[in-house]
């Protein structure tokens, strides 16, 4: 199951069996969908440069692109013989992408983190998606029939929890053919066990948690089929085709090879991470998770091997693991994570255990990142991965920080008394002939 971008619903993936029939059929729906995207794109361009040279403020919504489809369709014949049902949800997903590229050019963001506006699909590079709405499927003795004659076979590998409201037919880098159904999304709770778990990424090993037996160790499976992989990248290699000339049929063959053993690999790395989360799930309640973004380490000397621990990948499966089974998953914010005491609240100098804040019980085993007590200041020795500390809580952890200093008897009580409560402890060679001198700067010869 995969979450949706809206909440309260969920997507449900099958493979297809696709026919030759049907395959034609599709490729042809796309080709007219494909067209409706790019026409739509040129659209945009075309209006933004009128009002760069005019100065005038017009708009190409999806209310102008919906006029602009239905002329097409009266003009065109080959545009009216597909169906309408995902020419229209085109133009509705290319008026996302549009906003969300014009929001984020509003919101001053860097370029690296812009959207971009939708860009022109080409016929070799674009792989086949189509959007049903209700009105454009049904589902019937186990087949999903398409608006426009189009009927597939189902892999049923489990079945729905309620009827679906859209579904999306695609194709992936091997030519293999899915659907996704949306459906309304479903809790399905699990037995409370009382326990909490906090999760620190890392490169040397995937997942450090405070629980010996949850820890997730690099797999490296990325590792294990680089020779394959090496082996079809210089077979590409030898056949590559001269630009603007198509590949050949051993060329063609060896990036097909290269996909599916990319493909295999990714496979692995996602049934790795959503087996550990679903684990991690069904033994605690409440999950401190760190919102580490590993997009940072591609342009480090760790980037081969953060990219086989696909960290990003098992967060989201843990993040969607908890959704789907009602946890409390909180995202904690990965700066000084490893250095805050839980106890003392104090930010020590180097990495702290990885344990969870509460006290353990007396009689529980303790755990192999707990046998270190590396903070001199506070006894414990505990890394902050408490959900949502109390405000008294924090009141009083704050209070430890810094003790205020005895009052001393004779000042107590007395008028003159000027003694303030807040002054610090004075330097112990402050007035004193005895503190050591201070060494000068050694002084850098000037160059002749």
């Amino acid at each position: 199951m995969r979450a949706a971008a809206e909440a309260g619903h969920a997507r449900y993936a099958y493979r297809l069996r696709v026919s030759s029939a049907a395959r034609t059929v599709l490729l042809a729906e796309w080709d007219r969908c494909r067209w409706v995207w790019n026409e739509c794109a040129a659209k945009s361009r075309a209006v933004h440069l009128h009002n760069r040279a005019t100065g005038e403020k017009k708009t190409c919504g999806p209310a102008q692109l919906d006029r602009m489809l239905t002329e097409a369709r009266k003009t065109t014949p080959w545009l009216r013989g597909g169906s309408s049902v995902p020419q229209q949800q085109v133009i509705r997903d290319f008026g996302k992408s549009r906003a969300k590229a014009q929001k984020d050019i509003r919101e001053g963001l860097p370029v690296r983190q812009r959207a971009g506006m939708p860009k022109w699909k080409t016929k070799r590079e674009a792989l086949p998606t189509l959007n049903y709405t209700q009105r454009g499927f049904r589902l019937k003795d186990g087949r999903l029939h398409l608006a426009g004659g189009i009927v597939v076979v189902v892999v049923w590998s489990r079945d729905l929890p309620a009827e679906p409201s859209s579904v999306r037919v695609y194709q992936d880098s091997l030519g293999h053919w899915y659907c996704s159904f949306v459906v309304p999304f479903e809790v399905q709770t699990l037995p409370e066990t009382g326990r909490v778990l906090g999760v620190d990424w890392g490169v040397k090993e995937t997942a450090t948690t405070t629980s010996d037996a949850h820890d997730l160790p690099h797999a490296e499976h990325g590792k294990k089929a680089k020779k394959k992989l090496t082996r079809y990248d210089r077979m590409m290699a030898r056949r590559k085709p001269k630009k603007g000339q198509p590949g050949s049929k051993g060329y063609r063959e060896a990036k097909k090879l290269r996909a599916k053993a990319h493909k295999k690999v990714a496979r692995q790395r996602e049934d790795t991470g959503r087996k550990w989360a679903k684990k991690v799930v069904r033994d605690h309640d409440a999950i401190a998770v760190e919102d580490f973004r590993p997009k940072f380490l591609a342009r480090s000397t760790m980037a081969r091997k953060a990219a086989d621990a696909a960290i990003g990948a098992t967060k989201a499966a843990l993040i969607e693991m908890g959704r789907k089974h009602g946890r409390d998953i909180r995202l904690v914010h990965p700066a000084h994570t490893t250095m805050d005491c839980a106890h003392c609240d104090a930010r020590a100098k180097h990495v702290l255990p990885l344990v969870s804040a509460p006290t353990p019980a007396p009689h529980a085993e303790p755990s192999a990142h707990a046998t270190r007590t590396p903070h001199a200041s506070c006894s414990s020795g505990l890394v902050s991965t408490r959900l949502v500390p109390m405000a008294e809580d924090l009141l009083e952890r704050r209070s430890r920080r810094r003790p205020e200093p005895e009052i001393p008897p004779a000042l107590q009580g007395g008028e003159d008394s000027n003694y303030d409560q807040r002054t610090r402890p004075s330097h112990p060679h402050k007035d004193s002939t005895t503190c050591p001198p201070r060494r000068a700067a050694p002084r850098r010869a000037r160059r002749e």
